[in-house]
């Protein structure tokens, strides 16, 4: 009899873990490391071959750089390979959009994965959704223009920075504007993972920052007048060595405003 009702019990069990597991989603695989799922294209393998066929400078009001890209490649310093320098001459002292590199392809919604090494005190970049909005790479910096913030819009999650001298990775779920007959009716919205760790979630994008030198829409209305255009993803030359590498994208449709994953 009591093994008959152990029995019972175990199925009970399993029926309620299946079940849950099949309305309970996977969770995406986030953080350091993390290879290109099915459906997602390589953007950078640490070959120059990738870069000058995926890649060109964004050509913005500022651009001071001329094709080939200048941004070089060099040794991973905390593993193996190739990765990708920001350095590019044009972009010394920091001149903003001047030597910026955008994908050729260019996306409405999306998942994407980041991953950047910054070498030096304040080395500066950043990672440019749909070319538009930004994500900030800033060492030392954790208001809300710092690391890991989209750009003056939140806090930023500092406290899950990796450090100087290591690897970082950003995941990012993005959700284009939604437009109806002309007029914006959902705003962009982003959760992102850095390092592994939920540090926005479903975060409503307000405007493209950066006044008429930002991103496609940054002259429209003081950034607030986002257009339909799709984008690329971009990255800053800061004229600073800050790397990269492991860059992949994955298009995806989503058709409600949720961008939790």
């Amino acid at each position: 009899m009591r093994l008959r009702m152990f029995s019972l019990i175990l199925l009970a069990d399993c029926a309620i873990a299946i079940s849950f597991a099949l309305i309970s989603p996977t969770k995406e695989a986030v953080g350091v490391g993390v290879k290109a799922p099915k459906g997602a294209e390589v953007f950078f393998d640490g070959t120059r071959t990738m870069l000058d066929e995926k890649w060109t400078y964004w050509q913005g009001p500022r651009l001071a750089a001329t094709l080939p890209i200048k941004w070089f490649l060099q040794k991973d310093p905390a593993g193996p390979g190739m990765v990708l320098n920001t350095n590019d001459p044009a972009g010394a002292g920091g001149k903003y959009g001047a030597a910026d590199i955008v994908t050729k392809k260019e996306f409405r919604d999306f998942r994407a994965h980041v991953e950047f090494f910054i070498p030096e005190k304040g080395g500066n970049s950043g990672v440019y959704m749909q070319n538009r909005y930004e994500i900030q790479v800033l060492d030392g910096d954790s208001t809300t223009h710092g690391l890991g913030a989209i750009i003056n819009e939140t806090p930023s999650p500092y406290s899950l920075y990796n450090g100087i001298g290591k690897w970082n990775a950003y995941d990012i779920n993005f959700r284009a504007a939604r437009f109806q007959d002309g007029k914006l009716v959902e705003k962009p919205m982003a959760t992102l993972y850095f390092n592994g760790k939920k540090a926005h979630t479903n975060h409503s994008i307000g405007q493209v920052w950066g006044g008429k030198f930002s991103g496609i829409d940054g002259g429209n209305d003081d950034g607030k007048g986002i257009t339909d255009t799709p984008g690329g993803l971009k990255l800053q030359a800061e004229g600073h060595n800050v790397l990269y590498r492991n860059v992949w994208i994955k298009p995806i449709d989503l058709k409600a405003p949720n961008t939790d994953f």
